[in-house]
Parts: structure tokens; sequence; C-alpha cells
């Protein structure tokens, strides 16, 4: 009986030592707010295409797009001569094709504050401003030499919900 005792003492000690020793640990996450979360269309998208119009809007511009896809590898050779651009089974040149089928123009906004890159000093890019890029699209060049390529060449835009948050010009060789 005393062993009994004994034992049970060392159980009911051993228990409210274990429980005075809770110990809090606080972790720290970052989430990026365009990190896709759950079902549904992404939080961004990127989409190639042209910019047909910017027209001041409040503190930015309206901007008019028309997408088109960026093909390139396998995906572009079979498209281009789907098309009649290539011959069946030939490569396309510099290993892209660009295919703008609707041509129906998007509506964006765009900050004034925006992100643009445009081909002025080569294919690196240079930063510009919207109002700048505003200017190029109404063929006007706020530059004191042409660009390296015109903005036909075309861009990509990284688009959060209608705001665009950065446009970056294309380059085609």
């Amino acid at each position: 009986m005393k062993t009994g005792i004994l034992f049970l003492a060392a159980i009911v000690a051993a228990l409210s030592t274990a429980c005075g020793s809770t110990k809090t640990v606080t972790k720290t996450v970052t989430v990026d707010a365009a990190t896709k979360r759950g079902v549904g269309a992404p939080s961004e998208l990127v989409q190639f295409g042209y910019i047909k119009s910017m027209t001041p809007k409040g503190g930015g511009y309206e901007m008019r797009f028309d997408p088109a896809w960026f093909l390139i590898g396998e995906t572009a050779n079979v498209a281009a001569a789907e098309d009649g651009a290539v011959e069946p089974g030939e490569p396309v040149p510099n290993d892209n094709y660009r295919l703008d089928e609707s041509h129906r123009l998007l509506t964006y906004v765009v900050p004034a504050n925006a992100r643009v890159t445009a081909l002025t000093n080569g294919v690196e890019g240079t930063r510009i401003t919207v109002s700048e890029l505003a200017q190029l699209v109404q063929g006007k060049n706020p530059f004191p030499r042409p660009l390296f390529e015109p903005i036909t060449t075309g861009f990509w835009i990284r688009v959060r919900i209608d705001t665009v948050r950065s446009l970056d010009q294309q380059y085609l060789p």
C-alpha cells in the first residue's frame, strides 16, 4: 500500500509540474496581397496586348486595351501553322507568334503612379511616367530621340481587378 501511495504521489507531482509548463509561441507569417487564396479568379492577372488609347480621368487615366495571345514554343508553331502564317512543322520566326483574334477593347484604370517601362535605350527598357506613355499613345514623343521600338510591339500589363499596376513594353527582334 505504501508503494501505491508513493507511486500516486509521484504521478500527481509529475502532472502538476507538466501543467504549469505551457509555452506560448508566436509565429509571424507575411502574406502577399497578390497571392491567390481559395477558389475563383486570381487576384492579379498578367496580359499581353496593345494600348489603343489613354484618356485622362480623375487622378490617372482610362486605358482601352486590345488583349492578344503572345505564344511561344510548340503552341506558337501549331497556332501559326493553323492560321497559315508558317508551313505545318515549321517553327515561327523568333520563337513567338502573336494571336489577336477579336480586337475587343477592354477598359482599365491606370493610376498616375503605375510603373511603366518603355524601350527607349534598347531592349532593357527605361522607366517612364504614365503621362509620358499617354503621350506616346497619342503619337507624340516626349523624349529627345525616337523610341528603340514603337509601342505597337505591345505591352505586358499587370492588373489587380480593374486597375493596372504596371505596364512593360515587349521587345520584338
